[in-house]
């Protein structure tokens, strides 16, 4: 059985459709909305149809297929630079210090300050890989092959990329980060304005939000206790960012205080280590277990296959790995070890 991440297309919108229902909620790219589906399947194509050669608001959206069935089984997005469009929010957790002379003591506070720090990165998000696909490093597939897209595409990305990891959400789909903040100063439940979010954007935030420092020390300990905590089914996930040398430096989501991750691009591992070479041979039985991945923008592919070393910028692929990639002798490939 053979998988591979190829650019998403309209005619996934039912199928991802039916992953987006089994989110569990609080996954705002990837919204249980037919309507927001299609727009952000338009979006897409017409990213991979751009020409343009610099970051700019586009978003490509992966999709994970199995070659044998046809069927999506999971899903990745990529934006080519937040905060173009509308302002990209987050919240910075920094420390805030007083003394007093009199009492001949020193106060430290931890502070919430509403930034715009992040306009310009480029964004890794919406992963999603079907509850019945969750073995054999299908996840890990779909996560890097975003990075060699971007390695292939580097012109159209940030110097910096980011990924917000979905918060804590108790089984209403609840959030007490936001009942203690946000939702005081929006009359709507968590649900309700991620589902706004998701379909409408976040200029809503900039016209309510209050703009002044939060002192941690005000909120409830319902609400202490989450901040930068992933979703439990996002710790898998934090792990395959921190692999890649994602760190989460303070910043956090304005919804349910999830952690934002971040990385410098040519750091980024499947970045760095990643290498291109010429087909030679597709008869390989002795290479590497790699990620391989080719094409350009909506002809992209990526795929696990053996590769083997020929020569200088020179590989052997396996069959398998050929047909999935749907390459032979001459094409190019860019591949990064498993």
């Amino acid at each position: 059985m053979t998988f591979v991440v190829r650019a998403a297309r309209k005619e996934d919108v039912d199928q991802l459709y039916e992953m987006a229902k089994l989110t569990g909620g609080g996954f705002t790219n990837l919204p249980p909305d037919r309507g927001a589906l299609t727009a952000k399947l338009a979006r897409s194509e017409e990213a991979f149809a751009n020409g343009g050669k610099e970051p700019a608001n586009d978003l490509y959206v992966l999709a994970l297929e199995n070659t044998e069935t046809g069927l999506v089984r999971g899903t990745a997005q990529i934006f080519g630079a937040v905060g173009k469009r509308w302002p990209f929010y987050s919240y910075r957790i920094t420390t805030y210090t007083q003394h007093s002379r009199e009492l001949d003591r020193t106060f430290s506070s931890k502070i919430l300050q509403l930034t715009t720090d992040y306009e310009g990165a480029s964004e890794v998000g919406g992963l999603f890989l079907h509850p019945g696909e969750r073995a054999g490093g299908l996840g890990k597939l779909l996560a890097r092959s975003r990075y060699l897209f971007i390695a292939m595409h580097r012109e159209r990305f940030g110097e910096k990329v980011i990924a917000e990891l979905r918060g804590v959400i108790d089984e209403a789909g609840g959030s007490a980060f936001w009942d203690a903040l946000a939702g005081k100063f929006f009359g709507m439940t968590f649900q309700e304005a991620d589902e706004f979010n998701a379909t409408h954007g976040n200029q809503f935030i900039a016209d309510l939000m209050p703009k002044h420092p939060i002192y941690l020390d005000m909120l409830p300990e319902s609400a202490r206790h989450v901040i930068s905590q992933p979703h439990p089914s996002g710790r898998a996930a934090m792990r395959m960012l921190e692999n890649e040398g994602f760190q989460h430096k303070g910043y956090i989501d304005i919804f349910d205080g999830g952690p934002t991750m971040e990385a410098d691009l040519d750091e980024i591992r499947s970045v760095a280590d990643s290498r291109t070479g010429t087909v030679v041979g597709t008869e390989t039985a002795n290479g590497t277990r790699s990620l391989a991945a080719r094409g350009h923008l909506a002809d992209f592919r990526c795929a696990y296959a053996e590769i083997a070393m020929q020569g200088d910028g020179e590989v052997a692929i396996d069959k398998e790995g050929a047909a999935a990639l749907g390459v032979s002798a001459g094409d190019e490939i860019r591949h990064v070890a498993s």
